[in-house]
Order: structure tokens, then C-alpha cells, then sequence
């Protein structure tokens, strides 16, 4: 078994737990870090597993891909949009990443985490300037406002965040990668705290899908008088991300329709869902 690849170990291990011929599909990918594997929302689900998902069966599962703790992805849900992870193996729930020299920790089955944003997480700790002052106005555990600190001359970051379970991981990792004195947490609605942010910002990220629109006005208001970037998500149809920027723009501009808005970059982070695509849109407001 030794000698096989993840795979075929992890079919030995169920087969041998089972003591009979698989009752369906295998998953063919799955998420490792740290002790921990994330299957896939769909993994034993098919053909006749749900009949079989017991500690037994995860235990096996672990076994076969050498890990400690078991756990499956789920629909992020809410407002402050918690994690949908079920853990399956293993009471502990907390995990550390560390991704470009960031370690994110957080408790699995309340933050969410996207492994496919690492690109933009890697961009966004390159492109703040020397001195510039960031808000962060959708920063969960740090995702975006930690690279930023961490690998950029920004000289501080204003983090604001709702989910409470967010809030201590961000608190957690700030303190872990040592730049706690660059920034400033404000717990609560984003459009509340921009009001004491009021012109303070170079550079405003609007990280939230699928759409940041509730808190365009918000972001606009903290940028500093001389203009300054916005970084929005969104999601938008493969072929249409023109479309969307455009409109993205246009909606902005009906917010200020005095400033002027110029599109910098267009970036597909990943595919989000069947026909729709992650973006990020960088905008320089004067």
C-alpha cells in the first residue's frame, strides 16, 4: 500500500475497513494542510456511502491519506458568512494555514477560508504603496489586510469585520505575525465605522461576494479627499467581465457622480461557480 498514490492508499484503507466492494465513487480531490483533510461537500454522498458515514468509515478515511482530523466542506452561509465545514473526525476545530510567509489561524467549522485566493491574497501584499493607510472593509480572519501588513511599507490597516468568531481569529493572527501596532480592528456594520474612518484611506478593499454593493457608498467615503483605490469583488459571467466592470463603475459613479473613476486592472481570481467567475476590479477614484 506504501508504494501507491493517494488514491489508491485511500481506496486500500476504505476497502479494508469496509471488508467488501466499495458502495460508490471515491473523491478524486480533497484539501490538505496542517493534520487536517477538507473533502469535498459531494464526497460520500453518491451510490449507497450515506448509509455508511460513521466514525469508522472517517477513521478509515484518515488513515488512507495520513491525516489526524477529517472534515467536509459545506455552504457558507449568513450575513457574516460562517463556514459550512463539518468536522467528521477530530473535536478540534482549529487550524493554522501558512501561505507566503501569513499564518491564518481559525476555528474551521466557523470561518470560511478559500484556498483558490492565494493569488489575490499574494497581489494584495504587493501592490499596497509605502505609507499608504488601507480599510479593509470585509476582512473576516485577515485574509487580504495580513499580507498587506505583513509584506508591504503600508504604514497602518483599519480592519472591519462583524462576525465575532472573525474577529477573534483576526485578533489571534494579528498578534501571531506580529503586526498587531499597524492595525485597528473595528467590530461591527463596516457603514457604521466608516463614518469615523471619514477620509482617512489610500486604498479601500471590498472583498465580499457575490457583491460589495451595500458598502460602496461607505468606501467611498473613506477615501481621502485626493482620491485614492478601490479594490471590489464581485462575481461575473465567463465573457462578460467587461460588462461588469462597466457596471461596477457605473454604479460607483452614481455614488459620486463629481469624481472621476479609472479602471487599473481586471483580475479573475477563480471560477466561483458553474458560469460564474471570482473578479476583482481595481478602480483609482480622483
Amino acid at each position: 500500500m506504501s508504494g501507491r498514490g493517494p488514491h489508491g492508499r485511500l481506496a486500500d484503507s476504505v476497502s479494508s475497513y469496509l471488508g467488501r466492494s466499495l458502495p460508490g465513487p471515491l473523491p478524486k480531490r480533497w484539501e490538505r494542510f496542517s493534520d487536517v483533510v477538507l473533502l469535498p461537500s459531494d464526497a460520500f454522498t453518491e451510490g449507497d456511502w450515506p448509509g455508511f458515514r460513521e466514525e469508522g468509515l472517517w477513521r478509515a478515511v484518515a488513515e488512507g491519506l495520513d491525516a489526524s482530523r477529517l472534515g467536509q466542506m459545506g455552504e457558507v452561509s449568513g450575513e457574516t458568512r460562517e463556514s459550512g465545514v463539518e468536522m467528521l473526525l477530530g473535536d478540534d476545530d482549529w487550524v493554522v494555514r501558512r501561505e507566503s510567509g501569513v499564518d491564518y489561524g481559525y476555528n474551521l467549522t466557523k470561518c470560511m477560508f478559500s484556498a483558490g485566493n492565494v493569488n489575490e491574497r499574494r497581489r494584495m501584499g504587493e501592490i499596497a504603496n509605502t505609507g499608504d493607510v488601507v480599510v479593509d472593509m470585509f476582512s473576516g480572519i485577515g485574509y487580504y489586510s495580513l499580507p498587506i501588513l505583513i509584506h508591504s511599507r503600508a504604514s497602518h490597516v483599519h480592519c472591519c469585520e462583524w462576525n465575532q468568531e472573525a474577529v477573534k481569529a483576526l485578533k489571534w493572527n494579528l498578534q501571531r505575525n506580529g503586526v498587531e501596532g499597524r492595525c485597528t480592528i473595528h467590530e461591527g456594520d463596516n457603514r457604521q465605522a466608516a463614518i469615523e474612518l471619514d477620509g482617512v484611506s489610500d486604498r479601500v478593499l471590498l472583498g465580499l461576494l457575490p457583491s460589495a454593493e451595500g458598502s460602496f457608498e461607505a468606501a467611498l467615503g473613506v477615501l481621502k479627499k485626493s482620491g485614492g483605490t478601490l479594490h471590489v469583488h464581485g462575481l461575473a459571467r465567463p465573457g462578460s467581465h467587461d460588462e461588469w466592470s462597466e457596471e461596477i463603475t457605473a454604479k460607483l459613479r452614481s455614488i459620486r457622480p463629481e469624481s472621476g473613476f479609472v479602471i487599473t486592472e481586471l483580475v479573475r481570481v477563480k471560477s466561483y461557480a458553474p458560469r460564474w467567475d471570482h473578479m476583482v476590479l481595481d478602480i483609482d477614484v480622483n
